[in-house]
């Protein structure tokens, strides 16, 4: 019983009978249920607000991240819409580029076809030709074929041993005869232009204006220019036997070889303060022989200037522009542009700006590096030019050595002045037009009084100077 009402007892206290399960069996259970019911609302009721703070929350921070995740999206759509405009842009400036240079000429041999043909050339050669045969000098002529099918009047094949030539002939130090030579490139012919005094050249009787025939009893007809200059510049102590033409007569002269440094500068003073300056060639040594003569006439209390470039064929790009720097104010030396249009600019500092009077003798053989020289100072109004109209040549050769030791010229590009003038096969002309009279141009050495224009050009700096 005891247990039984303990039972009993512990189901009124929880509100639960077996009969009636959550009523109670007595009345006055109503009001204590009633109150247990009303918080149990009332928790209800908070928990059914934090169950709507909580969804409020959850709902808020599924928007949040919807927004984000769409913001994070049109954020990788523009990073991927500007990688493939970055993407095209290139790919189109790549198909430009090579569009661009597509355009230019370009040389696109068949070389199995010519291997093939070169075959059967040499087969019908080793059959029937009953002559010697060098196969070095046959396979150096193949290559100055090839160079010569571009019409470029200034391409050229160095074998090995000319293309050593060249460097010595640039260096200003060579076993030679102490001769200038030109070649004219329409007709080919080879002329002397100058002799240097005091050279095997000058003392074989050798004059400006010969045109070179033979060299060793082979025609020079067709050989260019530096091949002809390689096959004189061989050992010293041997000699040369070349056969010129002067005017209308033929003959031959025996030229002995040996060690040559090229005076490509030569100064004096003259009279009232003039200084005389000639320049024969642009060299690697001529920056440093200028510098010094220039140096020398102003230790001798030179007032005015000339320089003569009459007769300088050219030569370095580079050892013209030092020169320049030595004379012009600051500012634009020459440019240079190639077949696709890229700019070489050579600019000048103009810390050593000349600023006495200045002449420059100039005329036809004057070419290439002397026309850069010309121009600056006709562009920039430093000095007058006194003479006749320069050669005309105003492109670029470039030479490229081989893997083989041989060696080839091209050109590459075509120079301009500082104001831009393209002076290619027109040449500069003189401010002050005067013409070397005949009976004298060809002689070896001209006396500086009867030099006209030398003359000439002494009148105008004196006449800029107020007689002085």
């Amino acid at each position: 019983m005891e247990k039984k009402n303990l039972d009993e007892e512990m189901r009124r206290q929880d509100g639960v009978t077996e009969e009636t399960g959550y009523l109670p069996e007595k009345t006055e259970d109503f009001a204590e249920t009633g109150e247990e019911r009303e918080a149990g609302q009332w928790m209800k009721n908070d928990q059914e607000e934090e169950r709507g703070a909580q969804k409020k929350d959850r709902d808020f921070m599924f928007i949040h991240g919807l927004l984000c995740g769409v913001v994070l999206t049109l954020i990788c759509i523009a990073l991927s819409l500007g990688l493939v405009r970055l993407r095209l842009a290139r790919q189109l400036q790549t198909q430009t580029e090579t569009l661009t240079q597509g355009e230019e000429e370009q040389l696109e041999l068949d070389t199995g076809a010519i291997s093939s043909k070169m075959l059967e050339i040499q087969e019908i050669i080793n059959q029937y030709f009953m002559g010697e045969i060098d196969e070095k000098l046959v396979e150096d002529d193949i290559y100055s074929g090839l160079l010569e099918g571009l019409q470029d009047s200034y391409a050229a094949y160095y074998s090995a041993e000319a293309l050593k030539t060249l460097e010595e002939s640039t260096s200003g130090e060579y076993s030679g005869i102490g001769a200038l030579l030109a070649q004219d490139p329409e007709t080919g012919e080879i002329t002397v232009v100058t002799c240097f005094t005091d050279t095997p050249a000058a003392e074989a009787g050798l004059l400006p204006g010969d045109v070179i025939l033979a060299i060793n009893e082979e025609a020079a007809d067709g050989m260019d220019l530096t091949e002809l200059v390689s096959r004189i510049k061989t050992e010293a102590g041997d000699a040369v036997l070349l056969k010129i033409r002067r005017g209308e007569e033929e003959q031959e002269l025996s030229v002995e070889r040996r060690e040559i440094q090229i005076p490509t500068v030569s100064s004096e003073m003259l009279e009232n303060g003039i200084g005389y300056l000639q320049i024969s060639e642009f060299d690697e040594v001529t920056v440093e022989q200028f510098t010094a003569a220039l140096e020398e006439l102003e230790e001798q209390g030179m007032e005015k200037l000339v320089i003569d470039l009459r007769n300088n064929p050219g030569g370095l790009l580079q050892s013209v522009c030092d020169i320049l720097e030595e004379l012009l104010p600051e500012g634009l030396i020459v440019y240079t542009e190639d077949k696709y249009g890229q700019r070489t600019e050579y600019y000048c500092d103009g810390e050593n700006a000349f600023d006495k009077p200045l002449a420059v003798l100039i005329n036809e053989n004057s070419a290439s590096a002397s026309e850069i020289f010309a121009g600056a100072v006709k562009d920039y109004g430093i000095g007058t030019l006194v003479g006749t109209t320069t050669f005309g040549k105003g492109i670029v050769q470039q030479i490229f050595a081989l893997s083989d030791g041989t060696g080839m010229k091209l050109t590459v590009a075509k120079y301009y002045t500082p104001s831009g003038a393209d002076i290619h096969e027109k040449g500069i002309e003189p401010d002050v037009e005067v013409e070397l009279p005949e009976d004298i141009e060809n002689e070896l050495v001209i006396e500086k009084e009867d030099d006209n224009q030398l003359q000439e050009a002494i009148r105008i700096l004196e006449e800029a100077s107020g007689g002085k």
